[in-house]
């Protein structure tokens, strides 16, 4: 959390406001057409998809912070449209490196003179991202990446974390409930994870315990750290080249099994959230790289979480209900971990989660099928009922990102078959049959006392009435604020009432001038009462505007729209090389490999340039 509040914050408020106007401005004529009066007015696709534009572009403008914001964003399904969703996944982490006078003071400030603690040092960074910048360096004799923080953004960040938290009770009045507490969470999530990815030393502590809970799986591989070499703002860490996971074409020329690559990402992370409980969080394939030999190289730990003991068994507890398609068990997991709300229609959501499973499967899905979900969703849910507490938040975009990355590598993957598989290997389908067996047993041993203990509290409560003598207890609950609505439409009723009356006695027995005036006044403060009144009586729609977009067939869409976009400009944009592009230092570029990963030459590094530029990547 920030607690301190810089100048800078109150100097860069008015700068963000300004950037960020015309889009506030547009939401609020959605909402009014003419901002203060008039009817709500409906958004297009297309509408959506231009706005999103004009956000991408002040995301950019407004720097490090705000394109972090943006790439979490372009995770967030549950806060944004999935035309925002599909812009946003383009946002790149690309800024100019800073000086190297600059970042040789952070250096030298965490580990003394750089000529005494490494054998050589390029001075030119092969990336230049937000928070870091990653340098190639050789420390005793060993080929290393030397990612150092950016200078002075920790400051920057500081003060635009502040504004953010002075713009949410703005952003909170043109969404509805749900993702009003879906923006809060979004709000803490970040604040906690950008300070996180600021930190080299925890994110060193984190990439350890990862490494060390797959120590002797072979099919993964995780670059060590040099613990003399590192601190808060530095981290040094060996340097382990590969493919980039999403190079298609060269994994194909290598002769490696898409398929078995795609089933080892997934195992990996079904093992590192249901079982370890410490996972990698940041699995775009800029992050992702395979060896020569198949095995699948992580890079990036900045982003990373943990996952408590009951978090993990509500988790297979949902595999398993998909596994068995139990739709019920799904929701009641969903509801479990508080990603579904427990007032949301059944039976619509059955509907949806039915449609979701089958697309996944791969399965065909009528149009006519899909058509008539949508509209009992408009139709019924007034409030999205899909929420993200903060536990989730990072689970989720571990399981959307990665689906991204295996149906990159195989378009006919299907999830469901290997989770399936790897619960059963574990043993978890098991331990669920068999906890299912002590629960019946449990229930069967209450039923059984109650059916003892009930008879005779019945006998009492019989009594109590035959005597008269019986107190009930009432208590209200008015979630939809029904009774609240009526007193106000009372209120004003009597107000408006009183006013006209008033004026039209006034005006009938005065015979002046200023008697006349009296009454005009008493009519206009009379006008605001019968203004309230004429719109509580308004219905307003709060359904879901956006026609929900099914995993699979939004992914395919937009990897044929971004190879399009990347064909149409290959002549002039080569083939998005960052920083030097050097094609010997693994850079993401010419070479189609990246010796990192994450285009920056740096197992490791936390702000790749193509950070949340996911080919395939579905939200």
């Amino acid at each position: 959390m920030v607690t301190l509040v810089s100048p800078r914050a109150y100097r860069r408020f008015p700068l963000v406001v300004y950037r960020f106007l015309p889009l506030i401005v547009a939401y609020a004529r959605d909402r009014r057409r003419f901002l203060l009066f008039g009817g709500s007015r409906d958004v297009t696709p297309g509408t959506r998809r231009e706005r999103a534009e004009v956000l991408l572009d002040t995301l950019l403008t407004l720097g490090p912070t705000f394109i972090k914001l943006g790439q979490i964003l372009s995770t967030r399904p549950d806060v944004l449209p999935p035309e925002y969703i599909d812009v946003l996944s383009t946002l790149q982490d690309e800024v100019p490196p800073a000086p190297w006078p600059e970042s040789r003071a952070v250096l030298e400030a965490e580990l003394g003179p750089v000529e005494g603690t490494f054998d050589e040092f390029d001075t030119d960074p092969i990336s230049g991202a937000s928070l870091g910048q990653v340098y190639v360096a050789t420390y005793e004799g060993q080929r290393v990446a030397v990612k150092v923080r950016r200078p002075g953004v920790e400051t920057l960040v500081n003060a635009d974390l502040r504004i953010i938290k002075w713009s949410l009770p703005l952003l909170s009045r043109f969404v509805g409930e749900g993702q009003a507490f879906s923006l809060e969470n979004l709000a803490e999530e970040f604040d906690r994870t950008i300070n996180q990815e600021m930190d080299y030393e925890r994110e060193r502590a984190m990439l350890e315990t990862i490494r060390g809970n797959f120590e002797g799986e072979d099919r993964i591989v995780i670059p060590r750290t040099i613990p003399a070499a590192s601190g808060p703002t530095v981290l040094t860490m060996e340097y382990r080249p590969g493919t980039k996971i999403s190079d298609v074409a060269a994994l194909e020329s290598k002769g490696i099994d898409r398929t078995a690559l795609a089933r080892t990402v997934q195992e990996a992370y079904l093992r590192m959230i249901i079982d370890d409980g410490t996972f990698h969080a940041d699995p775009h394939p800029g992050n992702l790289s395979v060896t020569d030999d198949g095995r699948v190289i992580f890079y990036d730990f900045g982003m990373s979480g943990h996952v408590d003991p009951y978090v993990q068994d509500r988790i297979v507890d949902f595999y398993v209900a998909i596994a068995n398609r139990d739709i019920d068990g799904i929701l009641d997991a969903l509801v479990a971990m508080g990603t579904l709300s427990p007032d949301a229609d059944r039976a619509v959501m059955a509907e949806v989660m039915e449609l979701a499973i089958a697309d996944v499967r791969g399965e065909d899905i009528e149009q006519y099928r899909v058509q008539q979900v949508i509209e009992q969703v408009e139709s019924t849910i007034y409030d999205f009922p899909l929420r993200l507490p903060q536990n989730m938040a990072l689970v989720l975009r571990v399981a959307t990102v990665v689906e991204g990355v295996c149906v990159t590598l195989d378009p006919d993957f299907d999830f469901i078959e290997v989770a399936t598989d790897y619960l059963r290997e574990e043993g978890y389908l098991e331990e669920t049959a068999e906890r299912f067996v002590r629960d019946a047993a449990d229930q069967v041993h209450e039923t059984a006392r109650a059916a003892l203990t009930v008879p005779p509290k019945l006998d009492s409560a019989l009594d109590s009435l035959r005597r008269e003598d019986l107190t009930v207890n009432v208590t209200l609950t008015d979630d939809s604020r029904i009774i609240d609505r009526l007193a106000k439409r009372l209120a004003y009723s009597i107000l408006t009432a009183v006013g006209l009356l008033s004026a039209a006695i006034v005006y009938s027995f005065g015979d002046t001038r200023v008697q006349t005036y009296l009454a005009i006044a008493i009519v206009g403060l009379t006008l605001p009462m019968a203004f309230f009144l004429h719109r509580s009586f308004r219905t307003k729609r709060r359904g879901i505007q956006a026609s929900p977009q099914f995993t699979r067939q939004s992914m395919r869409r937009r990897q044929r729209e971004r190879g399009e976009t990347a064909a149409a400009g290959a002549s002039g944009a080569g083939s998005g090389t960052v920083g030097s592009a050097t094609g010997t230092s693994g850079v993401e570029g010419s070479t189609g490999t990246s010796g990192v990963g994450d285009s920056t030459g740096s197992p490791g590094a936390a702000d790749s340039p193509d950070h949340g530029d996911v080919d395939g990547e579905g939200p």
